[in-house]
């Protein structure tokens, strides 16, 4: 390769493959159809492999294609945050901060975080992306996010994670069959259990746990959607187990009962993870510190139910069970 490809032919590629035509693309540029067709033939002749494939339906990425593309995306981002970063230097803090967040996070994170940032740094920019934690870490490695906040201890060496908090886990009980305030998990293998599916983090922690007991994990109903879940447990069709703070205000209006598990105790760590492969912006460094205050605040204020703080331990904690 001898460096002709320049950012304009990048953005070009990535278009096509967004919009899934050169019509669309073109259209979306406003440039001339068969002026995108050309780059995209040179791109293929510079990196000597077929970028396309071309059907009925449109365009599609070949497998070198879809790796340019995710290359593409971070040296675009990475190109945009030094120009907003250099141009900052000295003036009052300025950027964009993308953040990948868990919905459960975001729910009770997202609002305080936004404001504070906009009253403190008005020229700081946040955009937030909600996923299950998997998703987030694909959006961290591939440079998609600067931000992410997940559920499990990543093992990329290049990722950097530094505990936020512990989260309770409690039963949901129908209020029918409620009984007592705490239950072993062995008592759970006998229960009708609503449980999100094994593409969800939670889920594939509960089946650890169960299986390091010599437990079968076996749910009568699989959903991921934790509001379905907890109208499943108030209607009486079985027992779920999800984070306190995520059932905590149902719970107090009398929608279903709680008890909390030992042998062992449940919980779950949240961690804040940045990619030290390069170097964090301005932007970024403040809206990560950001996040650790407005955590300690939230949890402290009582506003995150069942959580306890960690930021004072090392970064890297590997994530456990109680």
């Amino acid at each position: 390769m001898d460096g002709s490809m320049d950012l304009r032919q990048l953005r070009y590629f990535i278009a096509i493959i967004e919009c899934g035509s050169f019509s669309r693309a073109a259209l979306q540029l406003n440039v001339a159809q068969p002026s995108l067709t050309q780059h995209v033939q040179k791109m293929e002749a510079e990196l000597g492999a077929k970028l396309l494939l071309r059907g009925r339906s449109g365009v599609s990425p070949t497998e070198e294609g879809a790796l340019l593309v995710e290359r593409a995306r971070a040296i675009i981002g990475d190109f945009g945050r030094i120009r907003e970063e250099v141009a900052s230097v000295g003036r009052e803090p300025s950027g964009t901060v993308r953040i990948g967040l868990p919905t459960t996070v975001s729910d009770i994170l997202s609002v305080p975080l936004i404001t504070r940032c906009t009253d403190l740094y008005p020229g700081l920019k946040i955009i937030i992306a909600e996923a299950m934690s998997g998703f987030v870490v694909d959006w961290l490695t591939t440079r998609r996010v600067d931000i992410g906040v997940v559920y499990a201890h990543l093992s990329e060496p290049e990722l950097r994670c530094q505990p936020l908090l512990q989260e309770e886990l409690v039963v949901l009980i129908p209020n029918s069959e409620k009984s007592g305030d705490v239950m072993p998990v062995s008592a759970l293998s006998d229960r009708r259990l609503i449980l999100p599916s094994s593409a969800h983090g939670l889920r594939n922690m509960l089946d650890t746990v169960f299986e390091a007991h010599g437990l079968d994990l076996l749910p009568v109903i699989e959903l991921d959607s934790y509001s379905n879940i907890k109208r499943l447990v108030e209607a009486g069709y079985g027992c779920s187990i999800l984070p306190f703070h995520a059932v905590a205000r149902e719970h107090a209006e009398g929608k279903f009962g709680v008890m909390r598990v030992n042998e062992p105790e449940l919980s779950r760590r949240v961690y804040l993870v940045q990619d030290e492969s390069r170097p964090p912006t301005r932007a970024a460094q403040i809206v990560a510190q950001l996040i650790g205050e407005m955590v300690g605040e939230l949890i402290a204020k009582g506003n995150w139910p069942g959580a306890r703080d960690l930021r004072r331990l090392q970064p890297d904690g590997e994530s456990r069970v109680d």
